[in-house]
């Protein structure tokens, strides 16, 4: 009988294993970042098998909705919106019901090989699909609304929207090309102006973007082994990195982003880490290093900010750490699909 309640209610007796927790960088140097955790399916995220009511009355298992190889991802109204090259989808993640769902639109809206996604504030959806050479517009209810581009007009790598401004990677331009958000009309490219006959404003492959919040753009030049930055009108203002595999350096740079200080964060899928600089291009720090454990990258391509959904990853933090905001990386192989670190400081 004492086998039986010890199995029903959990033997008092055993001692629960201590989490292990990962900080960036390590000791004896101050924490900056925790990694939290990690996922790679739908079940992982929920913690396992899905026991509802209806998959224990009918048998039924659950549909199994797992990342093969994702790319680009953007978080919105409490959801992380994740292109998958290899299923050549949007993968909707509810971080409230902790379901993973597709953003289903069909016949215009069809997509074929999303690279990356950003999501306005209004809930409206921007995916550059390189096969179609486009960028696919949606509402916030996943309904097809428009297309910016034609086939062989460019080639779209990234998309960032701000203001009344939409901003695309074009590899066709070897350039940015930046649209007004309400009637789609292109506005200019950049570099633009003298700084397009300048060649340290120069892009040679523009694959990812970001937007700080002075409006500044941040571009990922994979061919240039750095990061330029321009102002909110496109004129040129410093570049970040240069090639090399020590810190501060580039030898396949991919995702970018940007936290309200300010600070860059720039994917490195070579030596797989994400370093962090500064607002003036100085480097601060990097994570991600493969030989730290369990938080490990894996062919890293994208890494996004986000500041809303702190609390859904509340439970991962160690008790003498405050997060103030998340650092999403986006790993292509392995099982480490969406690894979410956080950003703060010791209590």
């Amino acid at each position: 009988m004492t086998a039986i309640l010890c199995l029903a209610a959990g033997c008092a007796t055993q001692s629960k294993k201590a989490p292990t927790y990962y900080f960036f960088p390590p000791p004896p140097d101050e924490p900056r970042l925790q990694y939290l955790t990690s996922f790679s399916s739908e079940k992982e995220f929920r913690g396992g098998e899905d026991k509802s009511l209806m998959n224990f009355l009918t048998g039924s298992k659950p549909l199994r909705r797992e990342l093969a190889k994702p790319y680009g991802v953007a978080a919105g109204d409490k959801k992380f919106y994740i292109c998958d090259t290899d299923l050549g989808v949007v993968i909707v993640l509810d971080l409230q019901t902790r379901r993973m769902r597709l953003l289903a639109a069909q016949g215009e809206g069809a997509l074929k090989l999303p690279l990356n996604v950003a999501v306005d504030k209004d809930g409206t959806v921007y995916v550059a699909d390189s096969q179609r050479d486009q960028v696919v517009i949606y509402d916030k209810n996943d309904n097809y609304v428009a297309a910016l581009g034609t086939l062989g007009e460019m080639k779209p790598r990234d998309v960032a929207v701000s203001g009344e401004r939409i901003y695309v990677a074009d590899l066709q331009k070897h350039g940015v090309r930046v649209f007004d958000k309400a009637t789609r009309a292109p506005l200019f490219e950049i570099p633009r102006g003298q700084d397009a006959t300048n060649k340290l404003a120069e892009l040679q492959t523009p694959t990812n973007l970001a937007l700080d919040s002075q409006g500044r753009l941040y571009v990922g030049d994979t061919g240039g082994f750095h990061v330029q930055v321009f102002d909110a009108e496109g004129k040129y203002l410093r570049t970040v990195g240069e090639f090399g595999d020590g810190p501060g350096q580039f030898s396949r740079v991919k995702g970018v982003a940007v936290d309200r200080e300010n600070r860059l964060y720039a994917v490195d899928t070579m030596s797989q880490v994400i370093q962090v600089f500064n607002d003036e291009g100085r480097l601060l720090t990097f994570f991600g290093d493969p030989t730290a454990g369990k938080a490990i990258q894996n062919l890293p391509a994208k890494v996004m900010v986000d500041y809303e959904d702190v609390g859904v990853f509340q439970s991962y933090v160690a008790p003498n750490f405050k997060v103030e905001h998340l650092v999403v990386v986006i790993n292509q192989l392995g099982g480490h699909k969406l690894s979410v670190y956080g950003f703060g400081h010791k209590k």
